[in-house]
């Protein structure tokens, strides 16, 4: 569970295939805290006096770093996160689990895109598309490099 600070790191942890859940903005520290423990997670955060508070309840890891980059150092070496678990599984938005696109949705795809092949993927909730080129090849590279 990562607070609302760390929106960010919570979509790259669904974009390498961990079920992520992401605290609506304001949501009240007991609230956040309370639901860590009810679903079994770890709460990310970068708010010390959250931190303080969660730890007698739930695992809780403090992140300091500044970067997304070294953000996901942290979570390499504290939690031993793999960033190509299972990359682009999830929504990056919505954290629901990627269906195959039916043959149609090729046609939402940009040409050049089409180009590349591959799988397209779509989440069956917001219905964002998925395909194997662009800001998914990116961000698959991106994932790499903090794997090692």
């Amino acid at each position: 569970m990562c607070d609302e600070m760390l929106l960010r790191l919570g979509r790259w942890l669904r974009a390498a295939g961990y079920d992520t859940a992401i605290a609506e903005g304001g949501t009240d520290d007991a609230v956040l805290i309370a639901r860590c423990a009810a679903e079994g997670r770890v709460l990310l955060t970068r708010d010390r006096l959250l931190a303080v508070r969660a730890e007698a309840a739930v695992p809780v890891l403090l992140l300091v770093e500044e970067t997304i980059e070294g953000q996901a150092r942290a979570l390499t070496a504290s939690l031993g996160v793999d960033w190509l678990c299972a990359p682009f599984t999830r929504c990056v938005i919505d954290n629901a689990v990627l269906e195959a696109a039916p043959p149609e949705a090729a046609a939402e795809v940009p040409d050049r895109s089409r180009e590349v092949g591959g799988k397209l993927l779509r989440c069956p909730v917001c219905r964002r598309l998925y395909w194997p080129g662009g800001h998914v090849r990116r961000m698959r590279e991106r994932l790499a490099s903090w794997a090692g």
